[in-house]
């Protein structure tokens, strides 16, 4: 597949670097020479210094016969009139546009974006899906990633193995002995610096980051079984009032628990706009690295705090205070990569990137076949991936053995109407089912091609 992204910032960057690893046809432009230099270094791309939205630039990256156009600038204008270039001069069959602006994408405004005015396919506003992230871990106390599919029917959730883990070094094949009724499948390990599928012999281990694919009506107690029996934190303070921040104050304002929400915002002029905006959440204006700040928070008394701030050293900061001072749970936003192995020694329970999100909202835009929905984890070296049989496929009327996926794919969960399925290699799949599947990155090409009708192969 070719595609153009235009924007080398962090999005931009992470998104190539993902497509391109992917064996894609990948060209980057940027005005920015610095980024451009640094891309060029880094990956194996086209790089070219330039403005997105200028045709012959375009022209020059090839969008005669791209397939997919990322426009992720910093500006929401510019990725507009770039989508609007390569669909009216260079016919690019799909345009996926960043927007920040969330005014932009009001219902009331949902025409903007068609066909006939400004022919965007995906529109992403990264910012919206970290706080969603951000939620649904808050949704699963002791989880550091959970992803729903199938309708929410099933879950995917990331647990980290401590010593309060009953099952540790216990061969997976017992856990349907010892929990008959548990609709729960491990899916994954990294162990170390090594993420692999794991084998019915294998054992589970302290230290472990495991990813479970679970019924979502068993959540709870697929947790206890691995360890965890955190609740879900009722009094929760937000550090950084931005859009992200704001978001997900806005979710939880408008979930059906009755969570007690602070946000500390440090700009005067910001926190006055969150005041207009959120009815019940509690706005602070200050410094969260200020212990007075943090003691008007309570954030002695307080389950979880979750800094988003616009600088991770603030966020690592933040939320290390807030736990010396009592904060029972710390979920930190990190953009830079660098500090994601510090983390964990330092005493904060989750670390949030949000590269994960935005390579995933691309990426299943991406993906050909039947491809309903996936994730990227784990810096791209995985995917889950929700797939849907179809009737001319390779995998209808097969067993799950019959595919000889072993080793580098995962069967997690069957979802055939209304019925959850755990699998197992006599597992036949029928036409309609959806399936999620956990595949090393290798692996994913191969799946496609499985859930592909044969008129998709040519």
């Amino acid at each position: 597949m070719k595609v153009i992204v235009c924007g080398a910032g962090q999005v931009g960057f992470n998104i190539a670097k993902h497509l391109s690893n992917q064996q894609n046809d990948v060209t980057v432009i940027d005005r920015s020479n610095k980024l451009i230099r640094k891309i060029s270094e880094s990956l194996d791309v086209q790089a070219l210094v330039g403005h997105g939205s200028d045709p012959e630039m375009l022209s020059k990256a090839g969008a005669a016969d791209a397939d997919l156009l990322v426009a992720v600038t910093l500006s929401d204008e510019v990725n507009m009139v770039t989508c609007q270039v390569a669909h009216s001069l260079f016919s690019i069959p799909t345009k996926i546009a960043r927007i920040r602006n969330q005014v932009y994408l009001k219902q009331q405004w949902a025409d903007l974006f068609s066909r006939d005015n400004l022919p965007i396919d995906v529109i992403i506003s990264p910012e919206l899906e970290v706080a969603q992230a951000l939620s649904r871990r808050l949704e699963v106390p002791g989880a550091f990633n959970m992803i729903p599919f199938a309708d929410n029917k099933v879950r995917f959730i990331g647990i980290q193995l401590d010593e309060n883990c009953p099952v540790v070094d216990t061969p997976l094949r017992q856990l349907t002995e010892l929990f008959p009724n548990l609709q729960t499948v491990v899916t994954a390990i990294y162990r170390g610096d090594t993420l692999f599928v794991p084998r019915s012999d294998d054992q589970l281990q302290i230290g472990d980051s495991i990813i479970i694919a679970v019924e979502t009506s068993t959540t709870e107690r697929a947790m206890a079984v691995f360890g965890h029996e955190e609740e879900q934190a009722q009094r929760i303070v937000i550090v950084g009032g931005g859009n992200i921040g704001l978001a997900l104050a806005q979710s939880l304002e408008n979930s059906d628990g009755k969570q007690n929400v602070k946000i500390i915002e440090y700009n005067a002029e910001r926190a006055t706009q969150l005041a207009e905006k959120l009815n019940k959440t509690v706005i602070i204006n200050g410094d969260a690295l200020n212990r007075e700040i943090l003691l008007e928070a309570n954030i002695a008394q307080t389950d979880t705090v979750v800094s988003v701030a616009d600088d991770d050293e603030v966020n690592i900061l933040s939320s290390l205070l807030a736990k010396q001072q009592g904060c029972k749970s710390a979920i930190t936003l990190l953009n830079n990569p660098i500090y994601g192995n510090l983390v964990g020694s330092l005493g904060i329970d989750v670390a949030m990137d949000p590269r994960e999100t935005t390579v995933s909202s691309i990426v299943r835009h991406v993906r050909r076949g039947r491809i309903r929905d996936l994730y990227s984890i784990f810096e791209g070296q995985a995917e889950i991936i929700e797939a849907e049989v179809l009737a001319g496929s390779e995998v209808v009327k097969k067993t799950v053995g019959e595919l000889r996926l072993h080793g580098e794919v995962k069967f997690g969960m069957v979802v055939r109407e209304d019925e959850t399925i755990l699998p197992s290699a006599d597992t036949q799949l029928q036409n309609g089912d959806r399936v999620i599947i956990f595949a090393l990155a290798h692996a994913v090409k191969k799946i496609e091609q499985l859930f592909s009708a044969r008129a998709d192969l040519f």
